[in-house]
């Protein structure tokens, strides 16, 4: 065979496995924190079906921890699973999910099954504590900006070039 052939298979094969990366790559699933407004992203991590989100934060009034646990959907949408708190208090719901344990000083309210196709906040350095995906620390309310409206959700990667 001679070079120019050779050649000609090489950039044929290279080309196909850069196109073939791109499109897997681009089809993949992320979890996203963006700026509502500008949809700049401030967090992009892969995430699929059946991953747990954590999302800690402190309650505006009485500055207690408020925990919530998510899973994501085959729908790409956030479910909540359970919140926990240390204690009852002005606009913490007592009768949220199907079953209520207490646990290691905290209040567990379990298979809630509320779904949400993303969530939006007023970021606060003090009031966001963790947003953690699968065991893995992804966000802290001191790394996004200060009193910025922030949107999390989970799409394909490539949603974002072609909106």
């Amino acid at each position: 065979m001679n070079t120019r052939k050779k050649n000609f298979i090489l950039i044929i094969i290279s080309i196909s496995i850069g196109l073939g990366s791109l499109l897997y790559w681009g089809s993949q699933t992320v979890l996203r924190i963006t700026n509502y407004k500008s949809g700049e992203i401030y967090v992009e991590v892969p995430a699929k079906e059946g991953d747990k989100l954590f999302f800690g934060w402190i309650h505006s009034w009485e500055k207690i921890p408020w925990n919530e646990y998510y899973h994501i959907a085959h729908d790409n949408t956030l479910v909540l699973d359970t919140i926990s708190f240390p204690a009852f208090g002005a606009g913490i719901p007592e009768n949220k999910g199907k079953v209520c344990r207490i646990e290691n000083g905290l209040i567990y309210m379990d298979e809630i099954n509320q779904v949400f196709p993303e969530f939006d906040w007023i970021n606060s350095h003090f009031s966001t504590r963790e947003i953690i995906l699968n065991g893995q620390l992804i966000s802290k309310g001191d790394r996004l900006p200060e009193h910025t409206r922030l949107r999390l959700f989970v799409e394909r990667r490539w949603k974002r070039w072609i909106k």
